[in-house]
């Protein structure tokens, strides 16, 4: 593996492929933090074998596991996911796996942009995340794939999408938060985007889902499902805090154009009805920094726009709510050469994510 520090990748011709493009793989690492996941995270294990599984059908899933959860991953895991020993301080592969890029001739190479756990210091998570940072290079060493050293720019995988062919989608609300490049402004960001994703467009969505820890990562209110096309969380509940956020995004894309000139056709993928943690879920939690890591009534960012796009079929979280079933027919209605797969996701929306933010593609 070589680290690539003297160029980047529009510079050398490459560019992150749209998530539905083909994939070779995918990343994910097994859950065990105590104050992510509840009681023992044995609920939250159960849901990401589900997830890795669905995936595997149509590609091959990695699955990275601490020392001491590896022959546990190895027995819940199927035969056909890989599993590797590499230690992590949390399970979000998205955030800090490895960004992809590719060139006309195949070759992938990733990007090791900085981790501070979504605001470091200044509103992060937890502390440390020294070996979540370590991720990106680690699995580029491991997958033999050369890989540049943007670690001086802080940046989250699940806070940027891509329709491969020019355009990035972002939210205000994440990409210019105090806890990232608090010293850059919002041009050289974006100046940044377009030289390590190969990009010419960047869309500014001002804001992301209500109550989202990562500051509003675009994964969670927007996502490409072709190029020119995006689903869009939405409710038409005026008095739900969602509502003036929903409506700000979709008046913004309404009135702007991707990198292409087209205007962006926008499908509402309608929410499910607010999910809170429990009294009993919170007692399962152990404190983070001498905090408790829930409170009861505590409202979670959950929206099914979190899904992941594999090579066949695309993934999605459930949540036991009366929306489930419309939304998964829309999915299917937008791919519909691909099987919609729900899987009840609560166990890993308590821990922060869902299935986008577990999961990471390797382009073919």
């Amino acid at each position: 593996m070589r680290i690539i520090k003297d160029s980047t990748p529009a510079g050398d011709g490459f560019r992150m492929p749209g998530e539905f493009e083909r994939h070779q793989g995918c990343i994910m690492i097994f859950p065990e933090r105590s104050d992510s996941w509840q009681y023992g995270g044995y609920a939250a294990r159960k849901a990401f074998v589900q997830v890795a599984e669905s995936i595997a059908r149509s590609e091959k899933v990695t699955v990275c596991a601490s020392a001491s959860q590896y022959d546990n991953a190895r027995a819940l895991l199927p035969d056909s996911v890989r599993v590797v020993e590499m230690s992590s301080n949390d399970a979000w592969a998205r955030d800090y796996g490895p960004t992809f890029v590719k060139n006309d001739q195949g070759e992938l190479r990733g990007i090791d942009w900085g981790f501070n756990a979504w605001g470091g210091l200044y509103d992060g998570l937890y502390f440390p995340w020294d070996k979540d940072d370590q991720m990106a290079r680690k699995l580029c060493d491991l997958l033999d794939k050369d890989v540049y050293d943007k670690r001086d720019f802080i940046l989250e995988g699940g806070a940027v999408h891509v329709d491969g062919e020019g355009t990035c989608m972002v939210t205000e609300s994440c990409l210019l938060s105090k806890g990232r490049n608090p010293d850059m402004t919002r041009q050289e960001t974006e100046e940044v985007l377009k030289k390590y994703l190969n990009v010419s467009k960047i869309l500014w969505l001002p804001c992301g889902i209500y109550n989202d820890e990562t500051n509003g990562h675009v994964d969670n209110i927007c996502a490409f499902v072709k190029p020119g096309e995006v689903v869009l969380a939405w409710t038409d509940d005026k008095s739900d805090a969602q509502y003036g956020m929903s409506m700000a995004c979709a008046e913004y894309l309404e009135k702007t154009a991707d990198a292409k000139g087209r205007k962006i056709r926008v499908h509402k993928l309608p929410l499910p009805r607010p999910v809170t943690v429990t009294a009993q879920e919170c007692q399962g939690l152990d404190a983070c920094r001498e905090k408790p890591a829930r409170t009861p009534g505590e409202r979670l960012a959950a929206s099914y726009v979190n899904f992941y796009i594999a090579n066949e079929s695309i993934v999605m979280p459930g949540f036991g709510d009366p929306a489930d079933e419309g939304a998964r027919e829309i999915l299917q209605g937008l791919f519909p050469d691909r099987e919609v797969i729900q899987i009840y996701s609560r166990d890993i929306l308590i821990g922060g994510g869902n299935i986008h933010c577990i999961t990471q593609q390797i382009p073919e």
